[in-house]
C-alpha cells in the first residue's frame, strides 16, 4: 500500500506542476498579446502624429506642431510606460532578469552576465507575496478537485487489487 500512496502523491505532485507551468505559460500570453496591443496603439499615433505634421506642413507652410501633438506624445509615454511594466512581469514569470548593462535576459540568479560579462547586482530577497483573484482560486479548485478524483481512483484500484488477491 505503500507503493500507491507514493505513487499517488507522485503523480498529483506531477499534475500540480504542469497545472503550474501551463498557468504560467497562459498568463505569459495574455501578457504578451496586451503588450502587442499597447505597441499596436503606438504605432497608430505615430500615424496620427504623421498626418497632424504633414497636414501642417501642407496647409501652413510651417512645422510648428508641439502643441497639437503633445496629447499624442503623452498617450505614447503610457503605452511605453504600460510595456515596460508587461515586460517586467513577463521576466519574473519566467525567472528572468534584464541585464543592467546590455539588456540581455539572464537568469535571475546570474551573478555575471553570459553576454557582456557585467556584474550583476545582487537582487534583495523579499517573502513571496501570494496575490490571488477570482480566476486563480478558480483554477486552483479545479486542480485540486482534479488531485483529489487522481488520489480516490488510485486508492480505489489498490482497495480492489487487495480484495481480488
Amino acid at each position: 500500500m505503500d507503493f500507491f500512496e507514493k505513487l499517488g502523491k507522485k503523480a498529483t505532485e506531477t499534475f500540480n506542476s504542469a497545472a503550474e507551468k501551463t498557468n504560467k505559460i497562459a498568463s505569459e500570453a495574455k501578457i504578451r498579446i496586451k503588450m502587442n496591443d499597447c505597441k499596436s496603439k503606438i504605432k497608430d499615433i505615430y500615424q496620427d502624429i504623421g498626418k497632424i505634421v504633414y497636414q501642417k506642413f501642407v496647409l501652413e507652410g510651417k512645422i510648428e506642431v508641439k502643441e497639437d501633438i503633445e496629447e499624442q506624445l503623452t498617450k505614447i509615454k503610457e503605452y511605453t510606460d504600460q510595456i515596460e511594466e508587461y515586460e517586467k512581469q513577463i521576466l519574473e514569470l519566467t525567472n528572468l532578469k534584464q541585464c543592467e548593462n546590455c539588456k540581455n535576459k539572464i537568469d535571475k540568479n546570474a551573478k555575471f552576465c553570459p553576454e557582456c560579462g557585467a556584474k550583476q547586482p545582487e537582487e534583495p530577497v523579499h517573502e513571496a507575496e501570494v496575490l490571488e483573484n477570482e480566476e486563480n482560486q478558480d483554477e486552483e479548485e479545479i486542480i485540486e478537485d482534479v488531485s483529489n478524483e487522481v488520489e480516490e481512483t488510485l486508492e480505489d484500484t489498490v482497495e480492489e487489487d487487495n480484495n481480488n488477491e
